[in-house]
C-alpha cells in the first residue's frame, strides 16, 4: 500500500530543530514509499477514509519532540494517529493506543484501573514500542490501511460529516484534560487558539460550561471563530490578556505580576506559550496543558510563590474516547477547523496548510 513513511536521521532532526519551518520540506526525513500492510491475530484491517496532521507530528518532523520520549516510539514508521476508517462499509472512528491487552500482555496496574492512556508497558510485549502512527510494526494512518482490534474502532454516530469525525482523537484528549478541571472554575482562560484551543473552547461549552470563557487568539480569524465558538472575550496577545487582570510590579530590570486568572489551559504546545500560562495564573490557579512543549527552559517560581497547580493530558481512556466521538453530532462547526484535505503526494504542502490538515489516501 501507499503511505508516508517516517524514517529518522540524526542529521535532518538536528537541521529541522535548528531551522524550524524554514528547513527545506524536501529534507525531511518522510517520503512516499509502498509499504506492506502486515497481519496480525486479533487486528482488523481498516481503510483510511481521512487521518490528520497533529501538532505532535509536526514537532516530530521539525526535531521538537522531548528525546525522553524516544524509547516508547518506535521507527521507521507510517504516521498519523487522528484516524477516520471504514471497515465493513461503516465510517469508524481509530483509537491508536496499544496497550497491555493489545500487545498480549497481563493488565499492568494502570489498565487494571482502565487507565490505558497511562500503559506501563507501551514498550513492552511482541509489538514494538508506541501507538499507530509511532510504530514501526503497525502502520499509521497517513497510508491506504491501518490494523486494530475491534474494540478500538467506535462506530460514528449518522448524519456527522467525515471532516467532522476526523476530530475524534484530539476531541478525546481534550475531554479529559478539561475533565481535570472538574468543579468548573467561574472563570477558564485557553491560550492559543490552533486546533486544541479551539476544540477547547467549543467542548467546554458543549458539556455545559457556563462560567465566563476567555480566550488568547494570534489571528483575527482564529479570534472570530473562537467567539463563534462559544468564547466570551478575545485577547490579542498573552500579554494583553496579563495586564487586563494582574497588577505589575518592577524592581531594577526585573518585573513581575500578582493576580490572574482562575484557570489557564495552554493549547499552543509552545514553551513560551508554557511560561506564558504560568504567569497568567493567579495565586491558587490550575494550569491545563494540553499541547507538547517538550525540552524548555521555564521560570519555576510559580509553583512554590503563587501555588500554582499543573495538569497535563496526553491520551484518554476508552470511555473518554467514546464519549468524544458520541458528542460529535452537537459540535457543529467543527468542520471548518479543516484547512484542506491533500492526497498523500501532497505532503509537503499539507505541512504548512493552514488551519487542519487532513490527509485522504486512496486505496
Amino acid at each position: 500500500m501507499k503511505a508516508l513513511l517516517y524514517t529518522p536521521s540524526l542529521p535532518r532532526f538536528f537541521g529541522a530543530r535548528l531551522l524550524g519551518k524554514r528547513f527545506p520540506r524536501k529534507l525531511l526525513p518522510l517520503r512516499l514509499a509502498e509499504v506492506p500492510l502486515p497481519e496480525r491475530e486479533g487486528f482488523l484491517r481498516v481503510r483510511v477514509r481521512l487521518s490528520g496532521v497533529c501538532g505532535s507530528d509536526l514537532a516530530l518532523l521539525y526535531g521538537k519532540s522531548p528525546p525522553s520520549l524516544s524509547p516508547f516510539f518506535s521507527f521507521p514508521a507510517v504516521l498519523g494517529h487522528e484516524i477516520l476508517g471504514e471497515h465493513e462499509g461503516a465510517l469508524v472512528a481509530v483509537n491508536p493506543l496499544l496497550a497491555c491487552a493489545d500487545r498480549g500482555l497481563p493488565p499492568c496496574p494502570r489498565c487494571q484501573e482502565g487507565e490505558e492512556g497511562l500503559c506501563q508497558n507501551v514498550a513492552e510485549g511482541p509489538l514494538a514500542p508506541g501507538m499507530l502512527g509511532y510504530n514501526r510494526d503497525l502502520p499509521g494512518g497517513w497510508g491506504e490501511w491501518v490494523l486494530a482490534r475491534p474494540e478500538r474502532l467506535y462506530p460514528i454516530p449518522p448524519g456527522v460529516p467525515e471532516e467532522r469525525a476526523v476530530f475524534a482523537e484530539p476531541l478525546a484528549v481534550v475531554l479529559r484534560g478539561l475533565n481535570k478541571l472538574k468543579p468548573w472554575p467561574e472563570e477558564v482562560l485557553v491560550l492559543g487558539m490552533g486546533t486544541i484551543g479551539l476544540l477547547a473552547v467549543r467542548l467546554l461549552r458543549a458539556l455545559g460550561y457556563a462560567g465566563r470563557l476567555l480566550a488568547v487568539a494570534k489571528y483575527p480569524h482564529q479570534a472570530e471563530r473562537a467567539k463563534a465558538f462559544g468564547a466570551d472575550g478575545v485577547y490579542g496577545s498573552a500579554k494583553e490578556a496579563l495586564l487586563a487582570r494582574a497588577r505589575r510590579y518592577r524592581y531594577l530590570l526585573f518585573e513581575g505580576h500578582r493576580g490572574g486568572y482562575e484557570a489557564v489551559v495552554e493549547a499552543s504546545g509552545s514553551g513560551r506559550g508554557f511560561r506564558e500560562a504560568l504567569a497568567l495564573a493567579r495565586e491558587g490557579g490550575k494550569v491545563l496543558l494540553l499541547g507538547a512543549p517538550g525540552l524548555e527552559v521555564v521560570d519555576l517560581s510559580p509553583f512554590w510563590f503563587k501555588e500554582v497547580a499543573l495538569w497535563g493530558s496526553y491520551t484518554y481512556t476508552r470511555e473518554e474516547f467514546r464519549e468524544a466521538v458520541g458528542l460529535l453530532p452537537e459540535l457543529e462547526g467543527l468542520e471548518s477547523l479543516v484547512g484542506g484535505v491533500y492526497p498523500l503526494e501532497a505532503w509537503p504542502e499539507a505541512l504548512v496548510a493552514k488551519g487542519k490538515a487532513l490527509f485522504r489516501p486512496k486505496g
